[in-house]
C-alpha cells in the first residue's frame, strides 16, 4: 500500500500502541511510536511527523508538555489529543495551543481514522497556502493581477511590451474579467506611471452627460452649469484615460472622440477655445466591436484609431488554474477588511470553486470570497463549502436560459450526502453523525436518492 503521512503515536500503554500502529499501518501510514514524551522527542529529532498522536496523561512531561517541546524540534506538524479522562479543561488547554483534535479513549478506530485523514489535509493545506502566498508576492503576482495560466503569463509579457510607447490600447473581455486592473497596470508600467490615471465608464452616463464629463464645460452651457466645469480628458493630461464600455458612447460622441484623436485638441461643451492634452487612451468593452463596426453601429475610423493594439482578457472559465491563486489573494485581502485570521480554503471548497463555471468572471470570485469571510466565525480558521453561495455549491454552469446549470435543492443535498460518505469510507454512521442526522433519516435519504456505493 502505497505510504501516506509519518504519525508518532506517544502512550505509555503498550498495547494501545501497538493496537494503533497495526490499525493505522494497514491505512498506509507510516507510524512511529514512544512511550514517554523524551523519547517522542528524540524520534522528532531524526524523522519528520505529520500528526502527533499523544496521551495527555504521560509519565515524565504530559501530553500538554510535549507538545510545547515538539514545536522547538519540528514546526509544521498537528497534533491530535488522546486522553482516558473528560479532562475539559486541559482539552480547551490542548486546543488553544494548537492541538487539531481532542478525543476521549472511547473512540472508535473509524473516528481516529477520520480525524488523521483531516489533521493530514489540514496540514498539506498549510503548506500550499505558504507556498500560494510566496507565489503571489513573486512570480504569479503583476501589479494587481494574479495567474499562473498561460493566457495570462502571455498578457503579463504584452504589458511588458506595450507599456513603454504610446499606441492606444482597446481591451476586450467579459464583463468582471478585470479590465480596468490591466488598464491600470498597462499605465503603472509606462513612463506616464506619475501622472494621473483616470477611468469613465461611458455607460453609466447619458450622452449630454457624459460629453460634459469628457470634455468639461463653460459656466451657462446648459442649464445648471453654474461654474466651469474641467473635464476628464484635462485632467488625464500628461497621464492615461481608460474609457470603459467604449461601445456604448453615442454617434454624436463618436465623431468628437474620433476628432480629439486625429487633432488632439478639443472645446467644452459651450466654449470656443481649443484645449490641446497629452493622454494615452486605453479603452474597453464587453462588446463585439468588430460586429457592431460591420453593423454600421460603430465607426470604423474610430475603431482603428483605438484598436492600435488589442488586449483580450480571456474568461475565468478558460484559466481555472488560476482560481487557487485568485481565491488566496481575496482571502487575504478579506481578512485585513474584516480583521479575520483564516488561513485555509479546504480542498472540498476548492472543488467546488474548480468545478463552477463563474459566469460573472474574477469579480464574481472576488465577491464569493468576500462572503465567505464575512459569514465564517471567529473559531473557523478554514473556509469551508458551507461558506459558499448556493449556485456555487450547485455547480451553476454559466447558463442563462432559466433551469440550466442549476442543481436543485434535492440534487444539491444529494450531492452533499454522496460526498459525505466517500470521505468516510461509507461508514454510514459517521457519515450520519457529521450530516446532523439520525442513521434512519440517512438510510431514508439514500433510498430516496437511489445512492450506491
Amino acid at each position: 500500500m502505497k505510504n501516506k503521512a509519518s504519525l508518532l503515536i506517544v502512550d505509555d500503554e503498550v498495547s494501545i500502541r501497538d493496537t494503533l500502529k497495526i490499525a493505522l499501518e494497514q491505512e498506509g501510514y507510516r507510524v512511529k511510536s514512544a512511550c514517554n514524551g523524551l523519547e517522542a522527542l528524540q524520534i522528532a529529532k531524526e524523522v519528520d511527523i505529520d500528526v502527533l498522536l499523544t496521551d495527555l496523561r504521560l509519565v515524565g512531561m504530559d501530553g500538554i508538555e510535549l507538545m510545547e517541546a515538539m514545536m522547538d524540534v519540528q514546526s509544521n506538524f498537528e497534533t491530535i489529543v488522546i486522553s482516558a479522562y473528560a479532562d475539559i479543561r486541559k482539552a480547551v488547554e490542548s486546543i488553544k495551543l494548537g492541538a487539531f483534535d481532542y478525543l476521549q479513549k472511547t473512540f472508535i478506530i473509524d473516528e481516529l481514522i477520520i480525524s488523521i485523514r483531516k489533521a493530514v489535509e489540514r496540514k498539506q493545506l498549510l503548506e500550499e497556502n505558504r507556498a500560494l502566498k510566496k507565489k503571489l508576492t513573486s512570480r504569479y503576482r503583476f501589479e494587481d493581477i494574479v495567474g499562473k495560466s498561460g493566457c495570462i503569463i502571455a498578457l503579463y509579457n504584452l504589458i511588458e511590451k506595450i507599456a513603454p510607447g504610446k499606441a492606444n490600447v482597446l481591451i476586450t473581455g467579459e464583463s468582471g474579467t478585470g479590465k480596468e486592473i490591466f488598464a491600470k497596470a498597462i499605465h503603472k508600467k509606462s513612463d506616464r506611471r506619475f501622472e494621473p490615471f483616470v477611468a469613465i465608464n461611458c455607460a453609466a452616463l447619458p450622452e449630454n452627460l457624459l460629453e460634459s464629463e469628457l470634455f468639461g464645460h463653460e459656466k451657462g452651457a446648459f442649464t445648471g452649469a453654474l461654474v466651469r466645469k474641467t473635464g476628464k480628458f484635462e485632467q488625464a493630461d500628461g497621464g492615461t484615460i481608460f474609457l470603459d464600455e467604449i461601445g456604448e458612447i453615442s454617434p454624436v460622441l463618436q465623431a468628437k472622440l474620433l476628432r480629439f484623436l486625429q487633432e488632439r485638441e478639443f472645446e467644452r461643451v459651450g466654449g470656443l477655445e481649443k484645449i490641446r492634452v497629452n493622454v494615452r487612451i486605453i479603452a474597453a468593452t464587453n462588446k463585439d466591436l468588430e460586429k457592431a463596426r460591420e453593423e454600421g453601429r460603430f465607426r470604423d475610423d474610430l475603431y482603428y484609431r483605438l484598436n492600435v493594439v488589442n488586449f483580450e482578457i480571456p474568461p475565468l472559465r478558460e484559466r481555472k488554474e488560476d482560481i487557487p491563486l485568485l481565491s488566496q489573494y481575496f482571502l487575504n485581502q478579506y481578512n485585513t477588511e474584516y480583521n479575520k485570521e483564516i488561513g485555509l480554503i479546504s480542498v472540498d471548497t476548492l472543488e467546488y470553486l474548480m468545478f463552477y463555471n463563474w459566469p460573472g468572471n474574477v469579480r464574481e470570485l472576488k465577491n464569493v470570497m468576500e462572503r465567505a469571510v464575512a459569514i465564517a466565525d471567529e473559531r473557523d480558521r478554514t473556509i469551508l463549502p458551507r461558506h459558499l453561495p448556493i449556485n456555487v455549491l450547485g455547480g451553476d454552469s454559466g447558463h442563462k436560459e432559466e433551469g440550466k446549470g442549476i442543481l436543485t435543492l434535492s440534487e444539491c443535498e444529494k450531492h452533499h450526502i454522496m460526498n459525505t460518505l466517500e470521505r468516510v469510507g461509507w461508514n454510514k454512521t459517521i457519515a450520519a453523525k457529521k450530516l446532523n442526522i439520525n442513521r434512519q433519516t440517512l438510510y431514508n435519504k439514500i433510498k430516496q436518492y437511489n445512492i450506491d456505493a
